[in-house]
């Protein structure tokens, strides 16, 4: 499968996904421990992809995305942005509302 195609389907198949450096609990890089931890905060369950072990991903996910930096949040299907991003939706309370509304949605029509 093509390395495009591979992303587009994480991105369809994951409602809430982190490509991030390492993993939430072992984060390689101060963004993504950060972007990581916010995302943790809102207590809802979400997909990562270790871009380190990937390095396919890693060099096509920014041409794909048109961001030039991890980590990325996506969250049904819309890249959301990358730390800087997540921390300040965080401080203010969006990024809590945008993830369990997206959660929601996603067990709604999963009828979980």
């Amino acid at each position: 499968m093509d390395i495009i195609e591979t992303i587009k389907e994480q991105i369809a198949n994951n409602t809430i996904l982190l490509y991030m450096k390492g993993a939430p609990n072992a984060p390689q890089c101060g963004f993504s421990a950060k972007a990581s931890q916010a995302i943790m905060a809102c207590g809802e369950k979400f997909a990562y992809v270790d871009i380190l072990q990937n390095p396919e991903i890693r060099a096509n996910l920014p041409k794909y995305a048109n961001w030039p930096t991890f980590p990325q949040l996506w969250v049904a299907g819309e890249l959301v942005g990358g730390s800087d991003i997540i921390v300040e939706m965080a401080a203010d309370g969006s990024l809590q509302t945008l993830i369990k509304e997206a959660a929601a949605n996603a067990a709604a029509k999963t009828g979980a």
